[in-house]
């Protein structure tokens, strides 16, 4: 089972209280990508657990700041930051890896939703870079079993989101299953959960959720075509469901954009 908040499983009768007081013994592993859901993450992680470690990836990704910034972030979060050097750019196949290919404007209207989430070929856009979630869990799965971790922290929703496969709750609840079965820890009882606090909030909740947690959101780029200087352009997916989320809070959007 996917744990996706503070609660308890069938076979698990432990009181909310005492299951936060076991999570501020364990360590934790999560996925900073250096963007508004990735950092809200880390700060959820924070309250919970005993340590974090965050983990990015330098893969050949079409900029390099959202690497800066969660440099910045892991600095601003006191938290151990590892940076993860793999190239799935050589496979090509997403125009967040292959500068040939063009990356989309974003339409929020659009996105699937949890009411309506019909996925098919057609609907998931080129900035989906094949088999990435797998790729990145797999190394923090790695990263976990070497920091004594029992949980990992992923920020993948079925609410706002561009479509992609592996954002869904079946794929993680499976890639959970697989990683008990894999690893020296799984297979000597020291269980291992994929923690995604995102999956049933939208982009509003999410945001909502990190100002709560005090997530300075001003350090934050999601921007898939980000220029040097880690200023967004304000229309692509990534942007689009970023700037819809800070309307309906009704908050100040604090992202540094492109001059228009």
């Amino acid at each position: 089972m996917t744990n996706v908040t503070l609660q308890n499983t069938p076979n698990n009768h432990v009181s909310d209280a005492n299951l936060l007081a076991l999570h501020k013994s364990q360590n934790a592993v999560v996925l900073l990508s250096g963007g508004l859901d990735s950092v809200t993450c880390l700060y959820w992680a924070k309250a919970r657990y005993a340590s974090v470690t965050a983990v990015s990836f330098n893969y050949g990704q079409r900029h390099n700041s959202e690497l800066v910034a969660a440099k910045t972030i892991a600095e601003t979060a006191e938290v151990s930051h590892r940076i993860i050097d793999i190239d799935i750019a050589q496979l090509g196949g997403s125009s967040l890896t292959d500068h040939s290919m063009i990356v989309p404007d974003g339409d929020a209207d659009k996105f699937p939703n949890k009411k309506h989430d019909e996925i098919d070929n057609d609907a998931i856009p080129n900035t989906y870079v094949p088999a990435r979630n797998t790729i990145f869990l797999s190394y923090a799965l790695a990263v976990a079993e070497v920091t004594d971790a029992n949980h990992i922290v992923i920020g993948v929703s079925s609410v706002d989101y561009s479509g992609y496969p592996d954002c869904r709750p079946e794929y993680i609840a499976a890639f959970e299953h697989m990683a008990n079965l894999a690893t020296k820890a799984g297979v000597t009882g020291h269980h291992l959960s994929i923690q995604t606090p995102l999956q049933q909030l939208s982009k509003a909740k999410t945001i909502e959720l990190g100002l709560s947690l005090g997530v300075d959101y001003g350090q934050t780029i999601s921007c898939y075509r980000a220029d040097s200087k880690g200023l967004a352009c304000g229309v692509c997916d990534s942007c689009a469901l970023r700037r819809q989320g800070f309307a309906q809070v009704g908050v100040a959007d604090p992202t540094h954009y492109q001059p228009q």
